[in-house]
């Protein structure tokens, strides 16, 4: 079966962008490639062909170097190569649900759900092409039928529309709000109140292009938590178990930012176990954050009766928590 989506450029419509400091000092082609997720040779050609400004001064050229804080603007959007998705059986999918309009499926961890810089196949996107192409035709064409996401090492329960109404219905509920998405996370340390709400603004870290932190100018992010088990580390810990006191949580989310739940339980000072990113400890017997996406919860975009779908911890975090709780 071939290619389900045209390969062919589009364009990026960010209209310009702040130096970070982990790009300081970096050539302003480079820094335009990253940025705007272009090929080098497409930034030169911006900055060649006088495209490009720099603290709304016109680039000097390609060579120039960039110091933080530096203002880019583009009065062209960079052409963006997009490979074509082909479906793949071989992929795994684990399908809880299915019928006309919407799937359900369970994400293990590290599969990456669609296509992007470094994964250019075997994602969950190709995947599922294998075995409904007509979400093909749904959504996003580089992210096809997704209604969500969920991160690499994130495992668990993820919605795909199956026809344009459904990804309309369903993007339209997510927004207002109206799914409910459920999660349960081992974490260092044990919250001192029983349940909260972290209400803090998440964008992307100026320390850290590939980080996203609670940030003044971020997006206004929420998640509710409920500690479910407190795990005090034991007077004789296991080589297997934490060195460390851990809780266990079950989250809500009320919104949806990238990294939301990891940034902000670190934060709060309780990182998600095996997050390196993000500053939670590592943990012997895993080898991703201890994130599981347990519940989702939605109105059938055809139907409007409602959805539940429960999938338990995946065997390395059960392990975990077995451990943990010795």
């Amino acid at each position: 079966m071939g290619p389900m989506s045209p390969a062919g450029p589009v364009t990026s419509m960010r209209p310009d962008g702040v130096v970070p400091e982990a790009l300081a000092g970096e050539r302003l082609d480079r820094v335009v490639a990253l940025v705007w997720d272009c090929s080098r040779a497409e930034a030169a050609r911006l900055v060649d062909g006088e495209k490009v400004a720099v603290n709304g001064v016109p680039a000097a050229g390609r060579s120039q170097r960039m110091a933080t804080g530096d203002r880019i603007t583009l009065s062209e959007a960079p052409a963006v190569s997009r490979p074509a998705l082909t479906p793949d059986l071989s992929v795994e999918v684990d399908v809880v649900h299915a019928d006309e309009q919407v799937i359900v499926v369970n994400k293990p961890a590290d599969l990456v759900v669609h296509p992007g810089s470094g994964h250019a196949t075997g994602t969950l996107v190709n995947g599922l092409l294998a075995r409904f192409p007509e979400i093909a035709e749904v959504g996003a064409p580089e992210r096809p039928g997704l209604v969500h996401r969920l991160d690499r090492g994130t495992s668990g329960l993820l919605m795909v529309a199956r026809t344009p109404a459904g990804y309309e219905a369903l993007t339209a509920a997510l927004g207002r709000r109206e799914v409910h998405r459920g999660y349960s996370a081992l974490v260092a340390g044990i919250p001192a109140d029983d349940r909260g709400v972290i209400d803090a603004p998440v964008g992307r870290s100026a320390r850290h292009p590939l980080k996203m932190a609670v940030t003044a100018d971020g997006r206004p992010a929420r998640t509710h938590y409920r500690v479910t088990a407190r795990m005090p580390v034991s007077a004789e810990p296991s080589e297997e178990a934490a060195s460390h006191d851990t809780a266990c949580l079950e989250l809500e989310l009320e919104t949806g930012r990238t990294h939301q739940i990891r940034v902000h339980l670190a934060a709060i000072g309780h990182p998600v176990l095996g997050d390196d990113l993000y500053g939670g400890p590592t943990v012997v017997g895993i080898s991703r954050p201890a994130l599981h996406a347990r519940t989702l919860a939605f109105d059938h975009p055809g139907t409007g009766e409602q959805l539940h779908f429960e999938a338990e911890l995946p065997e390395d975090l059960s392990r975990l928590y077995r451990l943990l709780r010795q």
